[in-house]
């Protein structure tokens, strides 16, 4: 199954931004238009040194079951998630922009057009566990 290893073309950061989100319902975005309900999520946001924040989120990400993380710089990192029952693959991106005391995030499926949610409750997730690692 070739089309559940190939990483899509327009992953990465371009002029600041993570790639829009197709118009199909299985991705989120924090660089949505934020009165797009389908595709909008808060940011997560971080107070102090972004190295610490990078961090955070890298170990939130590692926690997760089924995951790998393909690609970490100082201010991006990517994770791959796969489904538990076919494998397919779906690419996560965090963006850090220490001005704004945001980490943008994008969360899609690389196939279909549905993910019966499971995008937005990863990203839900993540903040989660964030918030509990700041208590």
């Amino acid at each position: 199954m070739w089309w559940l290893r190939k990483d899509p073309d327009i992953l990465g950061v371009d002029g600041g931004r993570l790639a829009p989100c197709k118009r199909t319902p299985n991705c989120v975005s924090s660089q949505a238009d934020p009165s797009d309900r389908v595709h909008y999520v808060t940011p997560l946001w971080h107070v102090g040194d972004a190295r610490a924040a990078i961090a955070a989120v890298r170990a939130a990400v590692a926690a997760l079951p089924r995951t790998r993380i393909v690609r970490e710089d100082a201010d991006y990192l990517r994770a791959e998630f796969r489904s538990r029952w076919m494998g397919f693959v779906d690419d996560v991106e965090f963006l850090f922009v220490p001005a704004e005391g945001a980490i943008h995030v994008r969360s899609a499926s690389r196939l279909g057009r549905s993910d019966f949610g499971v995008n937005r409750a990863r990203i839900e997730a993540i903040r989660g566990m964030l918030a509990n690692s700041d208590n």
